[in-house]
């Protein structure tokens, strides 16, 4: 198992339009975040959770060649209008799974209406496949890739977080449920939405994901979504052994 992060920001991305402040004008690269997205790869298949606003820029950033299947968390736009960048995969390989709950479904067929109502001719659409995921209910992509979605909680609105064999990922929350505390038992790797070190009411802050590590108890946990009040090179210290604030760019396997 091998995870690539694309993405590590909060949704207006890091540095900030117009922003001054210690960590948007850093020269460390690690201060450099576009928004929130993740590349799963087992097995020979190659997942993405989330096609964020910035997908292209990642794709191309990274050498992203094929994808096997999207899965989507909710229906913010930091983490779906990229969407329509798939178009040049399914031009060589046709069309993607793609994998939402139903309430992400409402959405993604509100907001990407031409895909599934189509009204014009000429030009490509981006083409999917539609699978409808349920909190609990495990499926396998591929060989040895057992999938389990489960229902984190954004503020008021129901989220979805994947586990991935024995590493899950689970961004933009503010509360766990029981349910799904259970199902996150036995991680190696914990990727886990952490905002900033303020408390916020939809994210989950540095003392609120501390508590569900120490609840957890991975092996490893990554934090993921951060803001441009987290500066990586100053505030790495502020972090217990085996947390770290995850980066664009970093490459995460079984044996590293």
């Amino acid at each position: 198992m091998k995870l690539t992060f694309l993405g590590t920001g909060t949704s207006t991305g890091v540095p900030s339009i117009g922003c001054e402040c210690e960590t948007c004008t850093s020269d460390d690269p690690r201060d450099k975040r576009l928004r929130v997205s993740v590349l799963f790869e087992h097995g020979g298949q190659s997942v993405l959770i989330d096609t964020s606003s910035d997908f292209h820029q990642q794709a191309l950033r990274y050498g992203l060649k094929r994808l096997d299947a999207v899965l989507v968390t909710h229906c913010h736009a930091d983490h779906i209008f990229g969407l329509d960048d798939i178009r040049p995969l399914n031009f060589r390989y046709g069309a993607l799974g793609l994998f939402a709950n139903e309430r992400a479904w409402i959405d993604i067929r509100r907001i990407f209406k031409y895909i599934f109502e189509p009204s014009h001719f000429g030009g490509g659409l981006p083409q999917v496949i539609a699978h409808t995921v349920v909190p609990g209910a495990q499926f396998c992509l591929g060989e040895d890739l057992l999938i389990t979605p489960l229902e984190v909680i954004h503020g008021r609105l129901p989220v979805m977080a994947y586990r991935f064999n024995n590493f899950a990922y689970a961004t933009d929350l503010s509360e766990i449920p029981t349910a799904t505390i259970a199902s996150l038992q036995g991680l190696d790797v914990l990727v886990l939405d952490c905002l900033r070190f303020k408390e916020h009411p939809t994210h989950l802050w540095v003392d609120k994901a501390l508590e569900y590590v120490e609840r957890l108890r991975p092996r490893r946990t990554f934090f993921t979504h951060i803001a441009h009040d987290v500066k990586h090179g100053r505030d790495s210290a502020r972090l217990p052994e085996g947390v770290e604030w995850a980066y664009d760019g970093l490459e995460v396997s079984d044996g590293s």
